[in-house]
């Protein structure tokens, strides 16, 4: 019988009370996870058999373990639940009956099998109401409360209350139909007179232990979610204020009051909300107690009951002119909030709930019309200038000392917190406007200005960081006080590197600025040149160079030599990490194209000689993974570099002429002529390392991005650059060539000068690969994902490709039927592209048209065992194109060919019968307009191949 438990016949053990018990002791004991997945998914088929209705109660008796008894309630609240109809309605108050007897009796007993049954006991009372069983809560009630000299009454009385709570919670997550669902709700709305009565008293007996008094505000909690009108809370509501004051019931009392607040529908109850804002605010002193004695979590929930009502209301309380002064009070509580003392998250974690509730006040205030705005204005402009200086004050660093102690994850919080707070800070401009701006910048000034009292590091970085929030996104460019911050800032004594970070990212902040104000960018610029040489400020100075060297390229030939001398220095002193010398790179190339070319070409000489050495050797060492590194470094610089580095000016619409050179230009593009010498060097490193992946990669990847950034000014290095690339995936194939050969079709596919050398290097490649599939490509997915990329790029900007006598179409259509059923999903959609951009191709390109005639079906019936069950049903989109293109441009074939595939027993799944596959076959060659309509077909299909169909797997699908 044990072997039997673990390794089940084909039809399954029998469904028995004895089996269900050896399962679950194999689920909890046993400890090989095969057969506890065994007995797992034994047990869940178990749950819905029909047995289930047998075997549940006897699991029930009071001698069995709790594990059992639970899986028994767990039983029938899934056949109550999910399968509701197979129940007679004669049986219906059996079963009631029933599960009210084995709640009395679990109301002493396992509280894990008790919830389970009052669940079971609420999913009935759910499927019954209002017709079966018109006053379910009422009776639930008058059940409980019912002398039974069997159970204590305390007892009694939280089994009552635990299946009261679970009531409301069973109908959110229900099955219920929509309609049933609304009718349901308004039944247990109208119910609550029943509870609530009961719920106020147990509150307000004196003799209630804290236990009783828990449940009950657990149970008030759960009830609020069902929309309850917030007037018939009322009494409730002001019950679970005075709880507030019982350490024992804080916490559910807090929720109990913020579930009750935060209903959707609470917003119509103005009257009962302006009852609400004195108990509010009567617990501020509670507050104020909490934070001196430092009870984070007391400050907390006074907060969360604040915000609750401030947050989800302010419009409505806000259109009570009479009661402004109320509404007010309750804006500088949150405002308290907000402000409370100490660093967070180490001394406090309230003050971040607080900062949506901004942002809604704002909204609702500028949502009014203008009369009444400006009413408002005058109210609450003062409050949002004090909002701004208790933000900054909130994000000021502790002192070094205190902050060396932080944790990293709290050092990461942190700076989260003051990311939040610089997104509250650039809303607020839109309420307070220049005004803002001019009252940071008078600060700063008196802060720096004032000699008798210096200040901390810490109030001149918040207040900056204010200002580079703000500048960050708002356009500054015609405020009056940046010309003085920028005059301000070498005024900054930096003594610290949050500081100077922060100097630094307000700098780029107002880089556009700059653009706009060239005569300013020497008062910043040494700052920044003197910053890249310190590793601390790695991220802030190099990103800064770079907005200022894209922004402000025109304007910076005069600085051109000492930023690349800077640039250079620290480049080769190696201060910074790998990915701040790629952006360094970048800001090179920006700052580049904006001289002349002999400028140009000077400047690269002596940026890139010390790196082509560098590779020179490193070429003529025997490869190691020292060198390797050192390899892909150089190779990266010099990608980075030219994917900035662009004399043509093609993403440019700066209107500045000035320093523009001249419209014609002289000679080869200088990233042409760098190329072209470095050429044969980048052949010599290639030749040592044409088998190590990365090392290719990063080959390609200078072209590529040369390429990119050039277009069409890059011909001249096509016919060489095909000839490597050939060579080298002749030698050994590689992903990152054949991604390169597509870039170069993509650009110069119409240019019949350069086309010819692209054209062989495409036939070489599909040959290799070709060879590749033969030897068995399973190893190379990438390879593959690449090949069926570069297919399909070919025949979108150069079809004629396929016209070639040397180009084999028929294996490269079997290669992409192969490359169909590959496990990796980047690769199946891959072909699946290349398939529909072949298909529409069958009436223009002859051998394309004859290929697919006369293995289409081999096609379609790869794409069917992909909708079958093969492929994931993420790719089932992708499926469903090449059905609508087949459909569309090859109709009088896929007629034939689908039936005779769907003739097939157990094609493409054993899960549908023959008639689902005729509706699907029809519905497909009826559909050759509207795409939507087949990704639906093909979607709906895949769930009932997979037998999903119908569950919940599909909700979200």
């Amino acid at each position: 019988m044990e072997r039997r438990a673990e390794a089940p016949p084909p039809q399954g053990l029998d469904f028995t009370v004895e089996n269900v018990e050896k399962a679950l002791h194999q689920l909890y004991y046993d400890p090989n996870i095969e057969n506890k997945n065994l007995a797992q998914k034994w047990l869940m088929q178990a749950q819905v058999s029909p047995q289930a209705w047998h075997f549940s109660w006897l699991l029930l008796h009071m001698d069995k373990v709790p594990e059992i008894q639970y899986f028994g309630a767990s039983a029938l609240h899934i056949k109550i639940s999910r399968y509701w109809n197979d129940i007679p309605a004669d049986q219906y108050e059996t079963l009631k009956s029933q599960l009210f007897t084995h709640i009395t009796r679990f109301a002493s007993g396992s509280k894990i099998v008790l919830t389970r049954l009052c669940v079971a006991l609420a999913s009935l009372a759910l499927s019954m109401m209002p017709e079966a069983w018109p006053c379910a809560v009422a009776d639930m009630v008058r059940m409980f409360q019912a002398e039974d000299s069997n159970v204590d009454g305390r007892a009694r009385c939280l089994a009552l209350l635990e299946l009261l709570t679970v009531l409301p919670e069973e109908f959110q997550t229900s099955r219920l139909p929509q309609y049933r669902k609304g009718q349901v709700r308004s039944v247990l709305a109208q119910e609550c007179g029943s509870v609530f009565p009961l719920l106020e008293q147990l509150l307000q007996q004196q003799d209630s232990p804290g236990f009783i008094k828990q449940k009950v505000l657990k149970c008030f909690s759960s009830w609020v979610q069902l929309e309850i009108p917030l007037m018939d809370c009322e009494n409730l509501i002001q019950a679970a204020f005075t709880s507030l004051q019982d350490p024992e019931l804080f916490d559910t009392a807090v929720e109990a009051v913020v579930n009750a607040i935060s209903q959707p529908d609470a917003q119509r109850y103005v009257n009962t909300l302006l009852k609400l804002i004195p108990p509010v605010l009567g617990l501020q002193e509670q507050l104020r107690q909490a934070v001196q004695s430092g009870d984070m979590e007391t400050s907390h929930g006074i907060c969360r009951i604040a915000v609750a009502l401030g947050e989800n209301h302010s419009r409505a309380l806000l259109d009570q002119v009479e009661h402004w002064q109320s509404f007010l009070a309750l804006v500088n509580m949150i405002m308290f909030c907000t402000g409370i003392p100490g660093h967070y998250p180490v001394n406090e974690t309230t003050s971040s709930l607080t900062l949506t509730f901004w942002y809604t006040l704002q909204d609702d205030i500028l949502s009014f019309e203008p009369d009444k705005q400006a009413v408002y204005q005058q109210v609450y402009r003062p409050v949002y200038f004090q909002l701004v200086d208790v933000l900054l004050h909130k994000a000021q660093f502790p002192s070094d000392e205190e902050y060396g102690f932080w944790s990293s994850d709290e050092k990461e919080q942190f700076r989260i917190y003051r990311v939040d707070i610089s997104d509250t800070l650039m809303y607020v401009y839109e309420m307070l406007g220049a005004e803002l701006l001019s009252s940071l910048y008078d600060k700063l000034g008196r802060l720096l200005t004032n000699t008798e009292q210096p200040s901390t590091w810490q109030h001149t970085e918040a207040l900056l960081y204010g200002f580079q929030s703000i500048a960050e996104t708002i356009d500054v460019n015609y405020s009056d006080v940046v010309p003085g911050l920028i005059g301000l800032i070498p005024r900054i004594s930096i003594s610290n590197v949050q500081l100077a970070d922060t100097v630094m990212f307000t700098i780029g902040a107002l880089s556009e600025w700059l653009a706009d104000h060239p005569v300013m960018i020497n008062n910043v610029l040494p700052l920044v040149l003197q910053a890249l040489g310190n590793p601390e400020l790695s991220i802030s100075s190099v990103s800064t160079l770079k907005k200022i060297c894209r922004e402000c390229k025109y304007d910076l030939p005069p600085y051109a030599a000492n930023i690349v001398a800077v640039s250079q220095e620290v480049l080769m002193k190696q201060i910074h990490k790998t990915s701040q010398c790629m952006w360094l790179m970048q800001a090179l190339g920006f700052l580049l194209s904006a001289l002349q070319v002999e400028e140009i070409l000077k400047n690269l000489h002596s940026l890139i000689t010390p790196y082509i050495q560098q590779l020179e050797k490193l070429a003529d060492e025997t490869p190691n993974p020292s060198n390797k590194l050192a390899i892909i470094h150089i190779l990266g610089l010099l990608s980075n570099l030219f994917t900035t580095l662009d004399i043509s000016h093609h993403d440019d619409d700066h209107e500045s002429t000035e320093v523009k050179k001249l419209p014609v230009q002289q000679g080869p593009n200088p990233v042409v002529v760098v190329l072209q010498q470095v050429f044969q060097l980048i052949q010599k490193v290639l030749s040592k390392w044409l088998n190590d992946a990365q090392v290719v990669e990063s080959v390609c990847a200078i072209f590529e991005k040369s390429v990119k950034t050039l277009l069409d000014d890059f011909a001249p290095m096509v016919p060489q650059l095909c000839e490597m690339l050939g060579q080298m995936y002749s030698t050994i194939p590689q992903a990152s060539a054949i991604d390169l050969t597509r870039q170069l079709v993509h650009i110069f596919a119409h240019e019949p000068a350069h086309f010819p050398p692209i054209k062989a290097l495409f036939l070489l490649v599909t040959s290799v690969t070709l060879t590749l599939f033969q030897q068995g490509p399973r190893d190379h997915p990438d390879i593959v994902d690449s090949f069926m990329q570069l297919l399909a790029q070919a025949l979108k900007r150069k079809p004629d490709l396929f016209l070639c006598s040397n180009l084999d179409v028929k294996a490269v259509f079997q290669c992409g039927v192969l490359s169909l059923k590959f496990p990796e999903a980047p690769t199946v959609k891959a072909s699946c592209g290349f398939f529909t951009e072949l298909l529409p191709r069958c009436g223009e390109i002859a051998p394309v048209g004859q290929v697919v005639h006369e293995n289409g079906k081999v096609l379609l019936q790869a794409v069917l065992e992909g909708v079958g069950g093969q492929a994931s049903r993420s790719l089932m989109d992708h499926f469903a194109e090449i059905l609508f293109a087949l459909n569309k441009h090859c109709f009088s074939y896929l007629s034939v060919w689908i039936k005779e595939a769907m003739q097939e027993d157990g094609f493409p799944s054993a899960r549908v019968s023959p008639e689902q596959k005729e509706t699907f076959s029809q519905q497909i060659l009826r559909e050759r307009v509207n795409k939507r309509r087949v990704k639906e077909m093909v979607k709906e299909f895949t769930l009932l191949c997979r037998g999903l169909h119908g569950t919940e797997y599909t909700a979200d699908y």
